[in-house]
């Protein structure tokens, strides 16, 4: 199967010589059909689905991104039953929103049933405490919009400050770091990914009031995106005082083969609710305003609006541009337009987009950018059809199951203050810019062209 995202005749080859050596199959009895779980397994991490074709993973990078499997998670728990209690590690799970919708469609739940069922398997299995990821995403998006208006009110002084584009898609930071270089390296956010924030918040201050030091807690995520696996083993999310990094471990829908392999029926899970990072049991399921994602533009827009030109956008008119997954939205004052928005999904549009933006024809001022078309609902770690594609009908209910999630804006989130006041020393405290920010940097060689395929 040739590697769909470049022209390299290699390619081809190296990408059936690398997923070999990564991929472990499950266990499958002989003559037994091999479920949906069992391929997404074998199918481990294609180059089809590493965004520079093979520069982005090395071999050392692609051995420990297989380490990242369930059979890690389930070495710690085994350990957690030894006698030695030096061995011991609290086990703390974070569960992406855009996870659940998936397991909601799959066993006709709603979606606040399937997170609650989710928390009540991994507690089964040995989690002890099984976390909301909403409040990391307030604090992405907060960050973001900081940075937006600090961007906007020295733009005369930084010609690369506009277009600014987010940094919560790990797979598409990775592809400006290796592969487009200083060309776009200045105009990414640098709030860190939600993930990264909930690795900082479980590590530092969770574990701050477990009486525990970071290395103590086993933290893992479950996440809709193979790529937040390469995210969790960025070396600014190692701390090598405690030899730890801040997300241990990433599963994707493989929590569902887990399940599988147990015989475990969904019926029999006793549902458990979610708890925040105070230890307080979490009594809803919230999400931002978006059916796909954690909707940054959305929300960046609305404070930009207000803190900007002190005008209150209630309603968002998006308009598409060539296909679905671009889509624009403008704010007119007096007959101008003072600020232009997209979104971009999906590599053919994120290719056309930095074409413009090395022509100079690129006249954004923020795009919220996710390498999966469709946005998050459709990432790469969730379940495919063999074609590995997301079935478009089981897509469609996933949006349609999300979409009734009651909506919460960041600001609303009483926690986040008192997280920035009693954590982090103040919102634009340096410990603020320390804990909640990162770097962009670009490779040494980046391997840009711009006669690159997708």
């Amino acid at each position: 199967m040739k590697c769909e995202n470049c022209t390299k005749k290699e390619c081809s080859k190296k990408k059936k010589t690398e997923s070999e050596d990564l991929v472990e199959p499950l266990s499958v009895t002989d003559g037994e059909e091999k479920s949906e779980f069992h391929r997404l397994a074998e199918a481990g991490i294609f180059l089809s689905d590493c965004l520079a074709c093979g520069n982005c993973v090395t071999s050392e990078e692609g051995a420990r991104i297989f380490a990242q499997n369930q059979k890690e998670f389930f070495k710690v728990l085994n350990l957690n039953k030894k006698c030695d209690s030096s061995l011991h590690k609290l086990v703390v799970a974070s569960v992406s929103p855009q996870s659940v919708p998936y397991f909601a469609v799959k066993f006709r739940l709603s979606v606040c049933e399937a997170a609650r069922k989710i928390c009540g398997f991994l507690k089964s299995i040995g989690a002890h405490h099984v976390l909301d990821t909403t409040i990391s995403a307030d604090f992405s998006i907060l960050e973001t919009q900081k940075e937006f208006i600090h961007r906007f009110r020295r733009q005369t002084q930084d010609e690369r400050a506009f277009p600014m584009f987010t940094s919560a898609c790990p797979g598409w930071v990775q592809y400006v770091e290796r592969v487009l270089g200083n060309t776009v390296t200045p105009h990414i956010c640098t709030a860190k990914s939600p993930q990264q924030i909930m690795g900082s918040l479980v590590k530092g201050y969770f574990a701050s009031k477990k009486n525990l030091s970071p290395d103590k807690i086993f933290h893992l995520t479950i996440a809709p995106c193979y790529d937040r696996k390469m995210e969790a083993l960025r070396e600014d999310y190692y701390t090598e005082l405690y030899n730890c990094r801040d997300v241990d471990c990433v599963l994707t829908s493989e929590i569902m083969q887990i399940m599988e392999q147990r015989n475990i029926s969904v019926k029999e899970i006793e549902e458990s609710s979610l708890e925040n990072v105070f230890g307080e049991t979490s009594c809803g399921f919230a999400r931002h305003e978006s059916t796909s994602s954690d909707g940054y533009l959305a929300h960046v827009f609305r404070h930009a609006a207000k803190e900007l030109f002190d005008m209150d956008v209630q309603e968002i008119s998006y308009k598409t541009i060539k296909n679905k997954d671009f889509l624009e939205v403008c704010l007119e004052k007096d007959g101008e337009t003072v600020l232009r928005f997209a979104a971009a999904y999906g590599f053919r549009n994120i290719q056309n987009m930095v074409l413009k933006l090395r022509k100079g024809k690129f006249h954004y001022h923020f795009v919220e950018v996710l390498a999966c078309p469709g946005g998050c609902l459709d990432g790469k770690g969730q379940a495919k059809t063999v074609d590995g594609k997301l079935e478009r009908t089981l897509l469609r209910e996933m949006e349609e199951v999300y979409s009734h999630v009651p909506v919460q804006s960041p600001e609303s989130n009483p926690q986040i203050q008192t997280l920035y006041a009693d954590w982090l020393e103040g919102a634009e405290s340096q410990k603020t810019r320390q804990t909640l920010h990162t770097k962009i940097t670009a490779s040494a060689q980046p391997t840009s062209r711009l006669d690159m395929k997708w």
